[in-house]
C-alpha cells in the first residue's frame, strides 16, 4: 500500500501524517507513507486545498484533517 500526505509541512499536514501512521500501526499493516511537499507533484493530483491524503494514487481526502475511523475506511476500501 502507498500513502503519500501532501502539503507544505504545516502542523494540519503534520497532524494528518501522524492519525495516518497512528491508524496504520493500529490495523498492523505495513505501508510506504512519504510526505509530498513540492507544490508541482501536489498539483499532479489535482487538489488545491492542503492537506490531501493519497492512497494507492487515489484522493481520499483534500483541504481537512480526515478523522481516524476515515482513515480506517479508505484504508480497508483499498485492501479489498
Amino acid at each position: 500500500m502507498e500513502i503519500k500526505i501532501l502539503g507544505p509541512g504545516c502542523s494540519r499536514c503534520e497532524e494528518v501524517h501522524k492519525r495516518t501512521i497512528d491508524v496504520l500501526a493500529e490495523l498492523n499493516i505495513a505501508a510506504d507513507v512519504e510526505k509530498v511537499t513540492d507544490l508541482r507533484k501536489i498539483m499532479e493530483y489535482k487538489i488545491f486545498v492542503t492537506p490531501g491524503l493519497i492512497i494507492n494514487s487515489k484522493v481520499k481526502c483534500s483541504g481537512k484533517i480526515p478523522s481516524k475511523s476515515d482513515i480506517k475506511k479508505w484504508i480497508a476500501e483499498e485492501l479489498k
